[in-house]
């Protein structure tokens, strides 16, 4: 059990190693030594930075298949309370969303205008312009995820790390609720959803705004299970306030058997399709699957081949640096959908007992 804790806390050590050059945490020596070593295996040493973010996905993998086995023995509630504590610390190091989320908020609590009508260029003089992406667009998502932020927000008075790390405890709030409600349904899925490799580093540690999501969305759908339609309803509709993508979700049935949460589950992955096509493929998108977790639990289970692969497509940011040309996109799309063809076989296999396999391969 220790090794679990022990591997995120290297793996919260080990997200510093991207620190953006230009952010400043603390005016420390100790800091600096620390931040000085990170940067140059991430920056110069980057082979070995993927080993080790290979190595930690390997184990979480493992953690999270024996859990998963295990779940009788362990409290997924918890595993999550640790995970999430831990990863509190953690830096968004595949991602620069969150720092878009920390200034939007910001324009609003900060600066007192509406970040659906002002974008970060729109305040040159402020000093997290220098570290900041997609400075240039305005807020793009729901009106719910905003007000959600604006609490952190307000609360950090304009400072850059206290924002930081209340607006990490916010999404770490959300991923425990998931994971206490989910428990109530399924003690298994639970465990499954709170060690997973895919939630925790695209969910915690690059806090991306879909966790919020799917958090809403699940404990909407456990109140739906326990009849309080309207009131499970409502956290539906505000988990698609964040992210419109997930519209279909408002007509999910507390029946598990419904055919309907079937065409609806189908629904959703032709609309991820749809982004992806429209858009381009990024590995968080696919986090609002787990939304589905109390309905298809062991053939969301059996998605894990292609969760792992969504991380593996970090290859080429990690070894060869930057999403900065058309080789290293194209290469992450053969990653991707490499472990996706794998793991339609692998569902073939499994779940078509019409499948012709040689005679000792059935047995």
């Amino acid at each position: 059990m220790i090794f679990y804790p022990l591997t995120l806390l290297v793996l919260t050590i080990y997200s510093y190693c991207l620190l953006d050059p230009n952010i400043t945490f603390f005016n420390n020596s100790l800091w600096a030594i620390f931040r000085e070593k990170m940067v140059y295996l991430g920056y110069y040493q980057r082979p070995s930075s993927w080993w080790i973010y290979l190595s930690l996905v390997l184990l979480l993998l493992f953690f999270n298949y024996w859990f998963t086995k295990k779940y009788q023995r362990f409290s997924a509630v918890k595993i999550a309370l640790i995970t999430g504590l831990i990863l509190c610390a953690s830096y968004p190091f595949l991602s620069h969303d969150f720092f878009n989320y920390m200034f939007d908020a910001k324009i609003f609590t900060f600066y007192h205008q509406n970040p659906y009508l002002f974008k970060a260029l729109d305040f040159p003089t402020d000093p997290w312009i220098r570290f900041m992406h997609w400075t240039h667009r305005t807020y793009p998502y729901g009106p719910v995820f905003l007000l959600i932020t604006l609490v952190p927000s307000f609360l950090s008075l304009g400072k850059f790390l206290l924002s930081f790390f209340l607006f990490k405890l916010t999404f770490f709030a959300f991923y425990f609720g998931a994971v206490y409600f989910l428990n109530k349904t399924s003690k298994k899925a639970a465990l499954f959803f709170a060690t997973n490799p895919y939630v925790i580093i695209e969910g915690l540690v690059n806090s991306h705004n879909d966790l919020i999501m799917i958090a809403l969305a699940l404990m909407g759908i456990y109140l739906v299970f326990q009849k309080k339609q309207i009131l499970g309803k409502i956290l539906i509709l505000f988990s698609i306030g964040i992210k419109y993508i997930t519209a279909p979700l408002l007509f999910l049935s507390g029946n598990k058997k419904n055919k309907l949460n079937l065409l609806l589950f189908v629904g959703q992955i032709f609309l991820l399709i749809a982004l992806i096509v429209k858009m381009e493929i990024q590995q968080w998108y696919f986090l609002t699957l787990f939304v589905f977790l109390p309905y298809f639990e062991n053939f969301i289970y059996n998605l894990n081949l292609f969760f792992a692969g969504l991380l593996f497509s970090y290859y080429p940011y990690i070894f060869l640096g930057g999403w900065d040309s058309q080789l290293k996109m194209n290469l992450k799309h053969q990653i991707i959908l490499g472990f996706f063809v794998m793991n339609i076989i692998y569902l073939a296999i499994k779940y078509n007992k019409k499948i012709c396999l040689p005679k000792f391969l059935k047995k």
